[in-house]
């Protein structure tokens, strides 16, 4: 067992004794570890598992010596923060699998974690001091902010038990439980059953009743049967509904496609968009990285029929999925492609009412700011899935010439440090 060390002599897989300060992005905490006597600031250590104002005694797990920072993880509290609370899923903690890094943070404590993640990013990158309130979904405090995924992915190990990968390791390790996953996930009894060794395993029970599914290694698994359906027209796709206010939409989405994994995170995202977007019909809209068309569905109906909504994707299996739920819509032009090429190709048209974009986690980028802002809407909606692209991209648009003049956080993903944002960017 490792022994606990000074900071001058600690490497990995040592304990040591930290006070632990503020949040950072990637579900962290920051602390100084100080040889005794040493001056100056000290090393910086990314610390999970603990809080902000805590004493810890944690375990080293990454201690590079020309490293800028090291890793730990808080295996003792010495002295606890109130915010903290018994985990509520403990293969997620010190030394365990990815995906519940904040399982011991009361509920509201996460979401003051995640609204300063957000603060300070956006005042770091952008130069944008802001407030960012970040709100639960419905049904979440309810549910201790357990019970909310729709979808759930786990690979068998060697002796084929259902598992996650341990938190920055390809290392799998089985689980008993994944609380995060809905009630009807959780009776499939995918953690109870043996798998083909290696085997990847998939499954999506939506959240407007439709069916569950199963894959295995992207292929429909009969669970009654126990193997892969082998039949051509074998069910490979799974069918959602979004509800705001008096209106809602169909959609069909592929079972191993993208969609949102939250039981609620469709619909308060389509309620957010809508919301910012404001009055657009008969208007131009353009709907970036639009995936299987959870934004496309809603803002066609906004702009009405004699509007256009020119939606951008691509991804081929999410292009296929848009254009059947936006098939009797004809105001929507679909274009399949990388946003950066398509919008210097021109085919996106000349100008735009309005900008929505929904990038991946690496942000829209300059190319493609740089071109949106060519388009002069008068208004662009961001929905961000990472504070740091967020900001990065916050500061291009200010080099364009667009303000952000509003940013709500939505608590998608409890017990983790996951945060969506909704920004609101107007000339």
């Amino acid at each position: 067992m490792a022994s606990e060390r000074s900071a001058a002599a600690a490497r990995e897989g040592d304990l040591v004794e930290l006070e632990i300060g503020p949040v950072a992005h990637g579900g962290h905490c920051v602390a100084r570890l100080r040889a005794p006597g040493e001056a100056g600031p000290g090393r910086v250590v990314f610390v999970r598992h603990t809080l902000p104002g805590e004493r810890v005694r944690a375990r080293i797990t990454d201690a590079g010596a020309k490293a800028s920072f090291w890793r730990a993880d808080a295996v003792e509290v010495l002295e606890a923060s109130p915010d903290r609370v018994p985990s509520a899923w403990e293969e997620a903690g010190p030394g365990g699998v990815g995906g519940g890094e904040l399982a011991h943070v009361r509920l509201d404590a996460q979401r003051a974690w995640k609204s300063a993640v957000l603060v300070e990013q956006l005042q770091r990158l952008a130069k944008v001091e802001r407030e960012v309130p970040v709100l639960a979904l419905p049904g979440d405090d309810e549910a201790g902010g357990l019970g909310w995924r729709t979808r759930v992915g786990f690979l068998a190990d060697r002796e084929g038990r259902a598992g996650m990968r341990r938190f920055r390791s390809h290392d799998v390790v089985p689980v008993d439980r994944m609380p995060l996953m809905s009630d009807a996930l959780a009776e499939l009894d995918l953690l109870g059953r043996r798998w083909a060794p290696g085997a990847r395993i998939e499954a999506v029970a939506p959240a407007g009743g439709d069916a569950p599914m199963v894959l295995v290694d992207d292929q429909p698994f009969d669970l009654r049967r126990g193997k892969v359906d082998p039949r051509p027209n074998a069910r490979s796709a799974v069918r959602e509904q979004v509800r705001v206010g008096e209106r809602e939409w169909a959609y069909r989405v592929a079972a191993a496609g993208f969609w949102q994994v939250h039981r609620e995170a469709p619909a308060a995202l389509t309620a957010a968009v809508l919301a910012a977007v404001g009055d657009v019909a008969d208007g131009t809209v353009l709907d970036l990285y639009s995936g299987a068309g959870l934004f496309t569905l809603p803002l066609a109906d906004a702009v009405g029929e004699r509007g256009t909504v020119v939606a951008v994707e691509g991804d081929a299996r999410a292009v296929k999925d848009a254009r059947r739920n936006a098939h009797d819509r004809p105001q929507v032009q679909l274009h399949a492609g990388d946003v950066a090429g398509v919008l210097a190709g021109g085919t996106a048209g000349s100008g735009a009412d309005a900008v929505v974009l929904d990038p991946p986690r690496v942000g829209a980028g300059r190319d493609v700011v740089r071109a949106v802002a060519g388009l002069a809407p008068s208004r662009i909606v961001y929905v961000a899935c990472d504070p740091a692209a967020l900001a990065r991209d916050v500061a291009y648009l200010a080099e364009e010439g667009y303000a952000l003049t509003s940013v709500t956080g939505y608590d998608l993903f409890p017990m983790t440090h996951h945060v969506e944002a909704v920004a609101v960017l107007e000339r």
